[in-house]
């Protein structure tokens, strides 16, 4: 009677499904990462495999499939989907920038209160000693420029 090596058959289709499966998962990330259309024609050109495989795993479709939306959405975008913004990463940055021009608003018009009364006080220290001489200059003159 012969010895039972269906074990090593079994064994040896497994690695090839695996290593059959990574090959698809780095083509897809490969097409993804250099922009390249992400279709099922090119992941199964890439990775070796054929089409019917690659519709026949559901994970690896739904990810061809979502790919494929997004680039389609935007053909033009040679972004990468996992580099893409998310909505909520540029909703914090709209709330981020607009926090921001709050607070320049808000020190704009300090700085335009104290400007306004620098320029008051200066007028007031102008008329209580009179008008300038013509042809002197006032030492208690200050320009206001440019920071």
């Amino acid at each position: 009677m012969r010895a039972d090596n269906s074990r090593h058959i079994v064994d040896a289709a497994r690695r090839r499904s695996e290593y059959t499966r990574a090959k698809a998962v780095q083509a897809l990330r490969s097409l993804d990462a250099a922009g390249e259309p992400v279709t099922f024609e090119h992941v199964a050109k890439r990775a070796g495999v054929s089409r019917s495989w690659l519709y026949a795993q559901p994970d690896l479709r739904a990810e061809i499939e979502r790919l494929r939306a997004v680039q389609g959405r935007d053909p033009a975008s040679p972004i990468p989907a996992r580099q893409r913004t998310s909505d909520a990463s540029l909703l914090r940055r709209l709330e981020a920038a607009n926090a921001r021009i709050r607070r320049l608003t808000e020190e704009n018009q300090q700085l335009r209160e104290q400007l306004a009364r620098a320029l008051g006080e200066q007028r007031t220290a102008t008329t209580r000693t009179g008008p300038p001489r013509a042809g002197a200059s006032n030492p208690r003159s200050v320009t206001i420029g440019p920071c």
